[in-house]
C-alpha cells in the first residue's frame, strides 16, 4: 500500500506544479496584453497631440482626459499583474526550496531575473516610463 500512497503523493505534487506553471503563464500573458494596450493608448495619445498641434492648437481637455485615463488604467493593470507575477515566482521559489528540504538556492534571484528577461512581456524591448514605441516612417501612412 505504501507504493500506491507514494505514487499518489507524487502525482498530486506534479499536478500542483503543472497548475502553478499554467497559472504563471496566464499571468505573464495577461501582463503582456495589458502592456500592449498601454502602448496602444500611449500611441493614441501621442497621435492626438501631434494632430492637434499640426492644426495649430492644443488637444482639448476632454480628449486628453479620456486618452490619459485609458493609458493610466492599462498601466495600473500591467503594474498589478507584474506584482502578482512576482509573488507567484517568489512563492514558487520558496516552495522549491522547501521541497529540497529547506535548502536555499543562492542563485534563485539571478534565475528570477533571467526568467524575467526572457518573458514574453519584454518582447520588443523595454518601454521606459510606459512610453509607446514610435512607428517607423515606412509603417506610418
Amino acid at each position: 500500500m505504501a507504493l500506491w500512497s507514494k505514487l499518489k503523493d507524487e502525482l498530486d505534487r506534479a499536478g500542483r506544479v503543472a497548475q502553478g506553471a499554467l497559472d504563471e503563464g496566464k499571468i505573464r500573458l495577461d501582463s503582456f496584453r495589458a502592456k500592449q494596450l498601454a502602448d496602444r493608448a500611449a500611441q493614441a495619445l501621442g497621435y492626438a497631440v501631434y494632430r492637434a498641434r499640426q492644426k495649430g492648437h492644443d488637444l482639448d481637455s476632454d480628449s486628453y482626459a479620456r486618452l490619459s485615463s485609458t493609458l493610466a488604467g492599462h498601466e495600473a493593470e500591467a503594474t498589478q499583474l507584474e506584482a502578482k507575477l512576482s509573488e507567484v515566482i517568489r512563492t514558487r521559489q520558496h516552495g522549491d526550496a522547501s521541497a529540497r528540504g529547506g535548502a536555499t538556492d543562492a542563485g534563485a534571484p539571478a534565475e528570477a531575473a533571467g526568467a524575467e528577461r526572457a518573458s514574453p512581456s519584454n518582447v520588443g524591448g523595454p518601454t521606459p516610463g510606459g512610453a509607446a514605441h514610435a512607428p517607423d516612417a515606412a509603417g506610418a501612412t
